[in-house]
Formats: structure tokens, sequence, C-alpha cells
């Protein structure tokens, strides 16, 4: 009569186990700014200088207009320079690489000079249809994504190069550099695959069923990708995925987020909803 008593006492424990382990990751809002930005895309930390950067698109993704420009903010959200660089037309993804700042501007990638905030040249991405994510490896050689086209492209010196292409892609958008290869989310199957030093793509996760915008690294092999409609999720390093973020209802984005390893900060571009949202991330 008995013996059921340790059998019930031991699925208890799995079930608390179970519940604990699903609930371990989690994000808790921290701050928001105001709504002073236009359509932010990309939040990029730079630690040398204890700033931000902020691509506003400032109008429709995929317009070549002119109005978009890049913000510069404390880490703390304050506006410093609201349009520090101006006359880009839809800069998403950014990456910095010695003394410049790259980002991905539609059909080129536009180097700017960090010390004065000058646009010192554009380069031009052959065939470029859609340019959207930059990542930047330790020898400092920048990659960009093409999610029009599905490829990715290496600058080299004033040249974009092709670097890789795959038909495993159907729409790729955020990328990061890792010692282990460089990740690509891709937006159209909800994927998350890494890239390989020999260029062997391996899938490593089926984060959701679409949308993936931005990878950022909070462990080893450990990620946070954002989903643009507005979900975030944890990957662990067997692949699979955790939900951690849904502002759907509310109509905020979760672009090409950042995250702040000392704090513990992931900073989301809310891109139509005009304000970045910084949050806690416990493990």
């Amino acid at each position: 009569m008995n013996r059921p008593v340790p059998s019930l006492l031991f699925s208890g424990m799995l079930l608390l186990f179970s519940v604990c382990t699903a609930v371990a990751q989690k994000l808790t809002l921290v701050w928001q700014t105001d709504t002073v930005f236009r359509v932010p895309e990309s939040v990029l930390i730079d630690p040398a200088r204890k700033v931000c950067y902020v691509s506003n698109i400032d109008g429709g993704p995929g317009e070549k207009d002119g109005k978009g420009f890049i913000s510069k903010i404390s880490p703390e959200g304050k506006v410093l320079n609201l349009q520090w660089v101006t006359g880009l037309d839809a800069p998403k993804g950014m990456g910095i690489a010695g003394p410049h700042l790259y980002v991905a501007d539609l059909f080129q990638v536009a180097v700017i000079d960090l010390a004065s905030g000058k646009i010192v040249r554009r380069i031009d991405v052959p065939d470029a249809k859609f340019l959207n994510d930059i990542t930047v490896d330790k020898a400092d050689r920048v990659y960009v994504s093409d999610s029009g086209t599905g490829k990715i492209h290496r600058i080299q010196g004033d040249k974009a190069i092709l670097y890789f292409e795959s038909p495993l892609f159907q729409r790729i958008n955020g990328l990061l550099a890792q010692p282990e290869g460089i990740y690509v989310a891709d937006v159209g199957n909800g994927a998350l695959y890494c890239l390989k030093e020999g260029k062997d793509l391996v899938k490593v996760s089926d984060v959701a069923t679409g949308g993936n915008d931005g990878i950022v690294p909070v462990g080893k092999q450990q990620f946070i990708v954002s989903c643009w409609p507005g979900e975030a999720y944890f990957v662990d390093a067997q692949g699979k995925s955790h939900a951690l973020l849904d502002t759907r209802e509310q109509k905020l984005n979760c672009a090409d987020v950042e995250y702040d390893a000392t704090r513990k900060w992931l900073y989301v571009p809310t891109f139509f909803g005009n304000r970045i949202m910084t949050y806690t991330f416990q493990k």
C-alpha cells in the first residue's frame, strides 16, 4: 500500500524540476526610452567609447530615400545625439572594425569614421537587394547578409566579395561571428545555422516558425534570437529554443537586438514602436 508513495513523490519532483527548468530563463523590463526614434532597427554597443548606436530607417525598410540616420545614446538610454550620422537610406545592422562603424544600408555598406561621425565611403555590394545585418569576426573581417538574395558577402578593402550562399537559406538576416563560425538567422524558415570555418553549414536550431532577426551570445554556444514580429527566444547549447518575450499584442516589434554581458541587459529596438526597450536576462 505504501509503495506508490515514493513513485508519486519522484513524479512530483520531476514535475517541479521541469517547471523550474521551463521558467529559468526570463526577461524583465528595466527601462525604455521615449518614442523619439524613427523606425529603430538595430542597437550596437561600443564598449571602447561607452555608448550605443541605434540605426533609424525613418521610412520603409526598402526605401532609398536618404532619410535614414544613426543615433548615439548612453548605455542607460539617454539620447546623446539623435541624428549623429545622417544621409543614409534604410540603415539596419551595424558592426565595428578598427576606427570605423560599418552599416548595412539597403544596397551598400556605409563606412563611418567613429571619431567624427562622417561617412567616409560607401561600398557597393554586387546585385544587392536588401542588405540586412553585419558582423565582424576576431580578425576584424566584416560580413554582411543580403535577405533579398540569400548571400553573405565579406568586405575586402573597398569591395564586397561573395563569401557564401546555400539553397538551404530562405531569407537570411542576423549574423553573429563566434570562434566556431558565423551564426546565421533565417527569417523565412525560422532556423539558426552555423557556418563553420571550412564553410560547412550546420543547422543549430529551429528557433521559431519564421521572422528571425538578430542573434546575440549569452553563454557558450547559447544565444538569444529575436523575431521581428515581437518575440525573443533563448537557444540553449543543445539547440532547444525557449520563449522569452512576446510583445505582439502590444504591437511592439523585436528587431536586431544587442546584449550587454556585464549588466545582462538585452536592448530591443521596437521598429514601428519607435523606442528602445531594455530587459534584464536571467538564465
